[in-house]
C-alpha cells in the first residue's frame, strides 16, 4: 500500500470513528480505538502498524503534552493545591506502590502465569494510576459537573497525574536498562532532567516571551504557527539528544509559553495539530490489539478489567473520605476516576519498547484498558442512581439541601432567581437591593456561598441546573430568572425547566459573545447579553468621550447601538421620574394587554400594519408567559401583551386602535 493510500485510510478510519461517537455521544478517543482495531493487522488487515505511522503518531503524545504543559501554572495549581496535593499526590503514590507490590506477590505466588520483575511491575503500576482527562473532562462538562464537590476532587487528581507523567517518562526508559547499569541509568536519567529543565526553567521564560514577541511583531500567522511547530519540535528533539523522552520536551515547551501573553493564541494554533496527530496516535493503539488474543484469554482479560477498576474505585472513595468529602462525593470520585487513561497507553507503549512488558501481556492489559474506558461514560452516567443505593444518608443530603432553599424563599413573591453568584451575580444582586426587588440566588461555591450568606446575602448552596432547586428556590412565583455564568449548555437547561414548569417567567442569559444568541432565544431566552457586545460599547463611550464628544451624544449614540441589538432596550417606559424629559424628541416603550372585547383580537399584524403609524412591535407575550417574534402571520389573542416602540403620541394611537378599533 503507498503512502497515500495509507493516509486516506487512516482519515477515512478517523472520520467514521468520530462520527460514530458523535452519534452515540461518547468521546471521539474510543473511536479512534475501536476503527484501529478493525482495520490493523489483527482483524481486516487493511494497514500494517509500520514504523513510519508509528513515529507520526508519536508526535500525538507530543502535542498532548505540549498541550498539558500549556494548561500548567502557578495559580491553578495554588487555587487547587487541597485535591491536587492532597487526593491526586495520594491517589498515584498508593496505587503505585499498593499495585506495584501486588503484582510482585503474584509473581513469586504463580510463577507459571505470571513472571515480572520489580522493572515491569513499577512501569504497570505507572499505567494504572492515569485516569482519562479527555473523557472525564469532555462528561463533567457535558454534565455541568466541574465545579461540583466531586468534580472539583476528579480535576484536582487529574491535574496531579497529569503532572505525575513528567517522571514517569523519564523513569520508565531507565527502567529498562539491566543489572549493574540500572542504578546508573536512574541517576544520570534524574541528572539529565534537573540539569535540562533548571537550564530551561531559570532563563527559558525570558527568551521565550522575548522570541515570540519578535515573531508576533511581524504580523504573520503562517509566520507564528511555524514558530510553534519549530519551539515544540525542538525542545522535544532536545530532550531526546539529552537520552530523555520527546514527551518530556513538549511539556516544557508548553510550561515556558503558559506564562506568555500568547498562551490562549498558541492554544488555539495547536489545536488542530494535537486533535489529529493524537488520534493517530490512538487509531495505532487500536492496531496493536489482537482481539483474537483477547478472546482465547479472555478470563486474564476479564480478571485484568474487573480487579484494577474495583481497586482504583475502592482506594479513591476511601482516601477521599479520610480527606474530608462526604460519602456520597467520595463514592462519585471514585467512580468517576476507576477508569484507564490515555497516559496509561503512552506509559504502556513506552514500557514495552523498552521490553519492559512481555508480549503475553500486553494485548491482554491492552485490552482491558479500552475496555475500561469504554465502560466509564456509563460508570458515570450512572453514577448518582449508584450513590443513591449504596449511601443511605445520600438522598437525605439532598433533601435537606432542597429544604433549606425553599426554607429561605418560602415567604419571597416576586422575586428574580440568579444563577450563578459570582461576580455579575453580585453586581446584580447590589442593583436589586436598591430597587428593594427581592432576589435568591444560587451558586456551586460553598466557600462564596458561606462567605456572602454570613454577609446577608440572599444566596444558598444549589444547582441552578436541576429543576428541583429552581422549584425550591420559588420558580414559579419569581418574576424573572437570570443566568450570569457563561454556559451554553447550563444556560439550555435553565431554558428548558423554566420552560416547562414556569413558562411565564421571563429568562436573561448572559453569553460570551452573539455566536449562540438566536439558539438560545429559540430555546425561550427573553433577552441574551453578550458580554463582548456590553464590552465595546462601554470602550467606545470611553472612547468618544475623551476624543471631545458631548456626553449627552455619546449616551445616545450607545442607546441607538442597544436599540438595534436588544428588543427589551429599545426606548423606555415613562414615569413620574421622567419629567425632565422631551418626550416630543425621544421615543419610549409602552406595553398594551389585549383585555376581551379588544377590537384587535383576531387579526394577524400584517393586517392592523402598525408600522405605517410610527410604531414598531418588540415583543408580544402571550397569556402564559410564552414570547414570540412579532411575525406579520401572528394572530392576536385575549391576554396578549404587546411592547410597543415608538413616540408619545403614536403610542396613544396605536394603544386606542388595538383596543377600540
Amino acid at each position: 500500500m503507498s503512502s497515500l493510500e495509507l493516509a486516506l485510510l487512516y482519515l477515512f478510519a478517523a472520520v467514521v470513528g468520530v462520527v460514530l461517537c458523535r452519534v452515540i455521544r461518547v468521546p471521539p478517543m474510543l473511536g479512534y480505538l475501536a476503527v484501529g482495531v478493525v482495520i490493523g493487522p489483527n482483524a481486516l488487515a487493511l494497514a500494517q502498524n509500520s514504523s513510519a505511522i508509528r513515529h507520526l503518531a508519536e508526535f500525538g503524545v507530543v502535542f498532548l503534552m505540549f498541550v498539558i504543559g500549556l494548561e500548567f501554572n502557578l495559580p491553578k495549581l495554588r487555587a487547587m493545591r487541597r485535591h491536587v496535593f492532597g487526593l491526586g499526590l495520594c491517589q498515584v503514590v498508593l496505587t503505585m506502590l499498593i499495585a506495584t507490590l501486588a503484582v510482585l506477590g503474584l509473581s513469586a505466588a504463580l510463577p507459571n502465569i505470571l513472571s515480572v520483575n520489580w522493572q515491569t511491575a513499577l512501569a504497570l503500576s505507572g499505567a494504572l494510576a492515569m485516569s482519562s482527562t479527555a473523557i472525564l473532562v469532555k462528561l463533567m462538562t457535558e454534565r455541568l459537573e466541574i465545579e461540583a464537590e466531586h468534580g472539583k476532587r476528579v480535576m484536582g487528581v487529574l491535574l496531579f497525574q497529569d503532572l505525575a507523567v513528567v517522571p514517569l517518562l523519564v523513569l520508565i526508559p531507565a527502567l529498562g536498562a539491566s543489572g549493574e547499569a540500572l542504578f546508573m541509568a536512574l541517576a544520570l536519567a534524574a541528572l539529565k532532567a534537573a540539569v535540562l529543565i533548571t537550564l530551561l526553567l531559570t532563563g527559558g521564560q525570558r527568551v521565550m516571551r522575548w522570541w515570540l514577541t519578535l515573531v508576533a511583531r511581524r504580523k504573520s500567522e503562517e509566520l507564528f504557527v511555524l514558530n510553534l511547530l519549530l519551539i515544540t519540535l525542538g525542545l522535544a528533539w532536545l530532550t531526546e539528544l539529552a537520552g530523555l523522552s520527546l514527551a518530556l520536551g513538549a511539556f516544557i515547551a508548553g510550561m515556558l509559553i503558559s506564562e506568555t501573553e500568547y498562551k490562549h493564541q498558541v492554544e488555539q494554533d495547536i489545536r488542530p495539530f494535537h486533535d489529529v496527530l493524537l488520534g493517530l496516535f490512538f487509531i495505532t493503539i487500536g492496531m496493536m490489539l489482537d482481539w483474537r488474543l483477547v478472546f482465547e484469554r479472555w478470563p486474564l482479560v476479564l480478571l485484568l478489567v474487573t480487579l484494577p477498576v474495583l481497586f482504583k474505585l475502592l482506594l479513591v472513595t476511601v482516601l477521599a473520605r479520610l480527606l474530608g468529602a462526604t460519602a456520597g462525593v467520595s463514592l462519585r470520585t471514585g467512580l468517576y476516576l476507576a477508569q484507564a487513561g490515555e497516559f496509561g497507553f503512552v506509559l504502556l507503549t513506552l514500557a514495552a519498547d523498552n521490553a519492559l512488558v512481555p508480549l503475553q501481556l500486553l494485548n491482554p492489559i491492552l485490552a482491558s484498558m479500552v475496555l475500561s474506558m469504554l465502560l466509564a461514560p456509563f460508570m458515570i452516567m450512572y453514577s448518582n442512581t449508584l450513590v443513591m443505593k449504596l449511601v443511605q444518608n445520600e438522598w437525605l443530603q439532598q433533601s435537606l439541601q432542597m429544604t433549606s432553599i425553599a426554607r429561605k424563599s418560602i415567604n419571597v413573591n416576586q422575586h428574580v432567581i440568579i444563577c450563578g453568584y459570582g461576580r455579575c451575580g453580585q453586581n446584580l444582586a447590589r442593583m436589586l437591593e436598591s430597587e428593594d426587588i427581592p432576589y435568591m440566588a444560587l451558586d456551586l461555591d460553598p466557600d462564596r456561598v458561606r462567605q456572602a450568606a454570613a454577609a446577608g446575602d440572599s444566596v444558598v448552596y444549589g444547582d441552578a441546573v436541576r429543576l428541583q432547586s429552581l422549584m425550591a428556590a420559588g420558580l414559579v412565583r419569581a418574576s424573572a430568572v437570570v443566568v450570569t455564568y457563561l454556559d451554553i449548555n447550563s444556560a439550555l437547561k435553565v431554558l428548558a425547566n423554566t420552560q416547562a414548569h414556569a413558562p411565564h417567567v421571563p429568562v436573561i442569559v448572559r453569553t460570551q459573545d452573539d455566536h449562540d444568541l438566536e439558539r438560545l432565544r429559540h430555546a425561550g431566552a427573553t433577552e441574551v447579553v453578550p458580554d463582548a457586545i456590553e464590552g465595546s460599547l462601554m470602550l467606545a463611550s470611553h472612547a468618544l468621550a475623551l476624543v471631545g464628544v458631548p456626553m449627552r451624544r455619546v449616551i445616545r449614540r450607545v442607546q441607538e447601538q442597544r436599540d438595534a441589538r436588544y428588543n427589551l432596550l429599545r426606548g423606555y417606559f415613562h414615569g413620574v421620574d421622567d419629567d425632565g424629559v422631551d418626550e416630543h424628541e425621544h421615543e419610549r416603550l409602552s406595553s398594551v394587554s389585549l383585555t376581551p372585547g379588544a377590537k384587535s383580537l383576531g387579526k394577524t399584524l400584517d393586517q392592523l400594519t402598525l408600522h405605517a403609524s410610527g410604531t414598531r412591535i418588540v415583543n408580544l407575550r402571550r397569556n402564559n408567559g410564552q414570547v414570540l417574534k412579532p411575525a406579520g402571520d401572528l394572530k392576536l389573542q385575549e391576554g396578549d401583551t404587546l411592547v410597543l416602540s415608538g413616540k408619545p403620541s403614536a403610542l396613544e394611537r396605536v394603544q386606542d386602535r388595538l383596543l377600540h378599533g
